[in-house]
């Protein structure tokens, strides 16, 4: 029943959290000692009772702060420098403004938000189609939780104790430009464009000045990751100090945030971290249900004795992962799977490393894949195309993008090469 509940809860639409408390709330009032009911408020409390997690809000509230601050004009402009004057420029500007976000936000539905509300008005005036510049902007937002910082990244490691967050962090550089590169060679390979449209793709501006006003936000990554690396501050002091930096931008620098703003802005981000937290919460309090009746025990002996080889192993959670990321959200999904199949991965001799960041890429990629992929209705609210054109849009980039997950998986030297070098 307890499962029942669970699956219909989510079939009807009941939030991730509510319908995983109201399972477990029905299990422990109905089964027998040690189960209570008072245990999932309990595990739920412990769950979020972590000073890491603190970094969640405030990478959050970061990424807030600087969408309003009128920074993503400047990466726009900063992008449009470097890769604006190639075929299909405006789409590739699209793709590298995304890698630049990335490392301002942390967040794949910030980047689809923020960068889709210039973007897919301004290709559709140039001659793309506006579902295609959609898909784009959807898929290159994925970027956005692999290159540091990351708010997946920091879960991640929250879950699976001694994995540090600087070598997650380095590790999913290369990954994310991999990953628009790729896009960027299928792009210039495959786009059509309006010879009819305008040919200039962005109003143009002095080189020289897009690339000193894109120097401040640029500045930010490097301050928090590289302070992270240092060893100066934990990852949710950077996270404390990025808030800090983006109030500085936008309200004494660049002044597009009214102090009168503050408020909205922190709501804002208190509803969105709360979605996220409440998450967490609900999904801890089940894995100690499933603890408790080591079921990821069991799981880990079946595998270890079933499966012996890494690759077939690699290549079961890719499916895996790929199929859950189509119905869980992606941080849901980390929270249940991680905790019992990480054990299994170090048993085979998967690098922790290695196997943490090809977990993020397939979740991200279910950012996506209808029927829940959240940039998906992102994309679909800015551009109002109907979710069946997005859809037939999207699904090239989608196989694009399973691509270069494959080449992560079974070539991990591209995900552990830069943690090596950098001696984590």
């Amino acid at each position: 029943m307890a499962f029942i509940i669970l699956i219909v809860g989510l079939l009807i639409g009941v939030p991730i959290a509510v319908s995983i408390i109201a399972a477990l709330m029905f299990f422990m009032a109905t089964g027998e000692a040690p189960y209570a009911m008072r245990l999932v408020a309990t595990e739920m409390f412990k769950g979020m009772n972590s000073f890491p997690l603190l970094a969640i809000p405030l990478f959050v509230l970061a990424g807030e702060v600087m969408t309003e601050s009128g920074i993503t004009s400047r990466i726009i402009a900063f992008a449009n420098v470097l890769v604006g004057r190639l075929r299909a420029g405006l789409a590739l500007v699209n793709i590298w403004a995304s890698v630049i976000f990335a490392g301002l936000s942390g967040s794949a539905v910030a980047d689809t938000s923020a960068i889709g509300r210039v973007f897919i008005p301004e290709m559709e005036k140039h001659g793309y189609d506006r579902a295609y510049a959609a898909a784009l902007t959807a898929a290159s937002s994925v970027i956005g939780p692999i290159i540091p910082p990351s708010i997946p990244v920091i879960i991640y490691a929250l879950i699976v104790s001694g994995v540090s967050v600087p070598a997650l962090f380095m590790a999913g550089v290369v990954p994310g430009i991999l990953l628009a590169i790729f896009l960027s060679i299928w792009v210039m390979l495959t786009v059509k464009i309006d010879k009819n449209a305008p040919a200039n793709d962005l109003p143009q501006q002095p080189a020289m000045q897009a690339i000193l006003q894109g120097i401040p936000p640029l500045l930010m990554p490097v301050f928090v990751v590289g302070s992270i690396l240092l060893g100066i501050v934990t990852p949710t002091e950077a996270a404390s100090f990025a808030v800090a930096y983006a109030l500085f931008l936008g309200v004494f620098v660049y002044r597009n945030i009214k102090i009168s703003a503050l408020p909205r802005i922190f709501r804002d981000a208190m509803r969105d971290s709360s979605v996220i937290l409440i998450i967490i919460g609900a999904v801890s309090a089940a894995n100690w249900l499933l603890t408790y009746n080591r079921l990821p025990n069991m799981l880990t002996e079946w595998v270890l004795a079933n499966v012996d080889s890494k690759t077939a192993f690699l290549l079961a959670v890719m499916v895996l992962f790929l199929v859950v990321g189509l119905f869980l959200e992606g941080i849901a999904a980390m929270l249940v799977l991680v905790p019992i199949l990480h054990p299994i991965a170090v048993g085979l001799g998967v690098d922790p490393v290695h196997f943490g960041i090809i977990v993020i890429f397939n979740l991200m990629i279910g950012l996506i894949t209808p029927p829940l992929g959240l940039c998906l209705f992102v994309a679909e609210g800015v551009a109002q195309v109907g979710m069946a054109r997005l859809i037939k849009q999207i699904m090239p980039f989608f196989f694009v993008e399973v691509l270069v997950l494959a080449i992560l998986t079974f070539v991990p030297q591209t995900v552990t090469f830069l943690p090596t070098i950098l001696g984590y």
